[in-house]
C-alpha cells in the first residue's frame, strides 16, 4: 500500500544549515539526502586521487596476470585493460550526471527508473556485488598483514592468517564508522604515497634485471600456465571477447553507483575531467607495473619464477625494513579501495531499504557481515574462477541495470527529475504502489538473455558479452514499454526541488 500523504520535517545538522521539509520517513534519512551545493566541495584532484586510491590495489596488479594465465601476451593483455576502461568509462560518466546535478545518492537516483520502492531491487544486487567484493579485498589485506608478521615472527603458524584477515577486516569496520569525511581525507593523501611507492618498485625492480628493453624482452616470453614455449598460442579472439567483458565487469560496480561520489562534486566538469584522467591512466599503469615487475622477478630471482602476488614478492624481501614499508603500502592501496568501492555504495544500499532504521554506518556494519558470509578465499581462488565466474558472472546482473538507468534519464526524461517526488510517496515515481513493473521487466529480460548461456551451451556466446547484452538488451526493452502515452504524464518539465536553504539545481538547458 502507498502512503502518499505521509510526510515529515526533519532538520538537518547545524554545520549544514538547512532545513528539508515534504519528505516520507520511508525514503529519507541524513545520508541519503541531496547534498546542498555549498557543501559540494570535490574538484578535479579529488576525483583523479579517488581512482587512483581504488585503482592502485593488488586485484588491479594481478589482473594482467590472470589475462596471460588465459594465454594472451602481455601488450595484449595491457590493450585490453586500457580498452575495458575506456568503454566502462562511458556509462560511468553518463550515470555520473544525475549525482553531480542533484547532489543525490545511486539508490535515490533509480528511483526514477525503477520507483520509489523498487529501486531496491537494483541497489541491493548493487550491493551483494560490493560485499564480494570487500570480503576478496579483507581476504587479500589479511594476506599481506599474514606476510608482515611472517617477516617479523618467521615461525608464525599457518592459522595466523585467520587472524590477520579478522584484524584487516576491524580495521575497515573502524574507518567505515569515521563516515565519508574520513574516506575523502584518506585518499587524498594516500593516493600519491601509493603511486610513488607501486613506481619505486617498478624502477628498483627493473634496475635490478637490467633495464627496461631486458625486462620487456622476457615479458614477451609469458605463457599461459600450464603451457611451454613450444605450445601453439590460443586464439587471441576466443579470450579477448570474455576477457574485455571481465575487465568491464571489474568496475561495473562503481559504474552504477558513481552518483555516491559526484554528488560531491563543485561541477560536471570536476567530475568528469578528473574521471577520465584518472581511470584508464591508473589502471593501465598500475597493470604495467603489475606485468613490468613480475617480469623482473624472472630475471632475479634465485629460480627465475614468474611472481603476480606483490605480496609474495615484497614478502620475499631479505631486508625486514623494506619488506615492511611495502606492506604496508599494500595494506594501504587495499584499504583505500576497499572503504572506497565496496563500502560506501552498499551502505546506502542497505540504508535505502529502511532509511529510518538503517544509517551509513549500520549499512556498512551489514556489508562487513555479508562480505565474510560470501567466503572471499573461494571467490579469488584461481584466475579462471576470478575473471570468467566472478567478474563475467555479475556483470551480467549489473549491465541491465545501467542500460535502464541511462535510458531513464537521458532519454526518456532528458537528465530532468523531480527531486522532491524522489523522497515522497503517491509523486511522480510512484508508478504501481513504488514499485516500476516496466523497469522489472526490463531487467529481467537483460539478466536473463545475458546469463542464459551458463546453461544453453549453444548460447554461451551470449555469456561471454554479458555486460554488453545485458546494457542493450534491458535498455530496448526498457524504452519500448516506457513509450505509451501514460508515461509521457510522468515526465516533469523542469526538476523540483525539496526547500533547502541556499541550494538549487543546475539549469536544466
Amino acid at each position: 500500500m502507498s502512503e502518499p500523504n505521509s510526510k515529515f520535517s526533519e532538520i538537518m545538522p547545524a554545520k549544514l544549515g538547512l532545513t528539508v521539509e515534504g519528505v516520507s520517513s520511508s525514503l529519507w534519512n541524513q545520508d541519503l539526502a541531496a547534498i546542498p551545493r555549498e557543501d559540494r566541495t570535490w574538484g578535479i584532484y579529488n576525483y583523479v586521487s579517488l581512482w587512483v586510491a581504488m585503482s592502485v590495489c593488488i586485484p588491479t596488479y594481478m589482473l594482467a596476470s590472470g589475462l596471460i594465465a588465459a594465454g594472451m601476451s602481455w601488450k595484449q593483455a595491457l590493450g585490453t585493460i586500457l580498452l575495458g576502461n575506456l568503454i566502462v568509462l562511458v556509462p560511468m560518466v553518463l550515470n555520473a550526471h544525475a549525482g553531480a546535478k542533484y547532489g543525490i545518492p545511486f539508490p535515490v537516483y533509480v528511483r526514477a527508473s525503477f520507483g520509489v520502492l523498487g529501486a531496491n531491487v537494483p541497489a541491493v544486487l548493487r550491493a551483494l556485488v560490493a560485499c564480494g567484493w570487500f570480503g576478496i579485498q579483507c581476504w587479500i589485506g589479511g594476506q599481506a598483514l599474514f606476510a608482515m608478521l611472517k617477516v617479523l615472527a618467521p615461525a608464525a603458524p599457518a592459522d595466523a592468517l585467520w587472524f590477520c584477515f579478522a584484524a584487516f577486516w576491524l580495521i575497515n569496520m573502524a574507518v567505515v564508522w569515521q563516515g565519508i569525511d574520513t574516506i575523502k581525507s584518506l585518499q587524498v593523501i594516500s593516493a600519491p604515497f601509493m603511486l610513488i611507492v607501486g613506481l619505486a618498485l617498478l624502477f628498483w625492480m627493473v634496475d635490478r634485471a637490467g633495464g627496461f628493453g631486458v625486462v620487456l624482452q622476457s615479458a614477451s616470453a609469458f605463457h599461459p600456465v600450464g603451457s611451454t614455449a613450444n605450445t601453439t598460442a590460443p586464439d587471441f579472439w576466443k579470450i579477448f571477447v570474455p576477457s574485455l567483458t571481465g575487465i568491464v565487469g571489474f568496475w561495473a560496480t562503481v559504474a552504477l553507483n558513481i552518483p555516491d561520489f559526484t554528488r560531491y562534486a563543485r561541477s560536471q566538469r570536476s567530475q568528469m575531467l578528473g574521471q577520465a584522467i584518472g581511470l584508464p591512466a591508473a589502471m593501465t599503469l598500475y597493470s604495467f607495473i603489475g606485468i613490468a615487475v613480475t617480469a623482473a622477478t624472472v630475471i632475479v630471482t634465485p629460480g627465475h619464477k614468474a611472481i603476480w602476488s606483490p605480496i609474495d614478492l615484497i614478502a620475499s624481501f631479505h631486508q625486514p625494513a623494506i619488506a615492511l614499508i611495502g606492506l604496508v603500502a599494500l595494506l594501504l592501496a587495499t584499504l583505500n579501495t576497499n572503504v572506497a568501492a565496496n563500502v560506501v555504495s552498499p551502505s546506502n544500499d542497505f540504508s535505502n531499504l529502511s532509511p529510518s532504521r538503517i544509517s551509513f554506518r549500520m549499512g556498512g556494519l551489514i556489508t562487513g557481515v555479508l562480505g565474510i558470509a560470501c567466503m572471499p578465499w573461494k571467490l579469488a581462488a584461481n584466475p579462471d574462477r576470478y575473471i570468467n565466474g566472478w567478474l563475467i558472472g555479475y556483470s551480467g546482473l549489473l549491465g541491465p541495470i545501467a542500460g535502464i538507468m541511462i535510458a531513464d534519464y537521458f532519454i526518456i526524461r532528458k537528465r530532468s527529475l523531480d527531486l522532491e517526488s524522489l523522497y515522497i510517496r503517491g509523486g511522480t515515481y510512484e508508478y504501481l504502489d513504488g514499485f516500476n513493473p516496466r523497469a522489472l521487466a526490463a531487467l529481467a529480460a537483460g539478466v536473463i538473455t545475458a546469463l542464459i548461456g551458463l546453461f544453453v551451451p549453444r548460447l554461451h556466446w551470449l555469456y561471454e558479452y554479458a555486460w554488453f547484452v545485458g546494457f542493450a538488451v534491458a535498455a530496448i526493452v526498457y524504452l519500448a514499454l516506457m513509450s505509451g502515452p501514460d508515461v509521457a504524464a510522468m515526465i516533469p518539465p523542469n526538476p523540483l526541488l525539496i526547500t533547502v536553504d541556499g541550494f538549487e539545481a543546475e539549469p536544466t538547458a
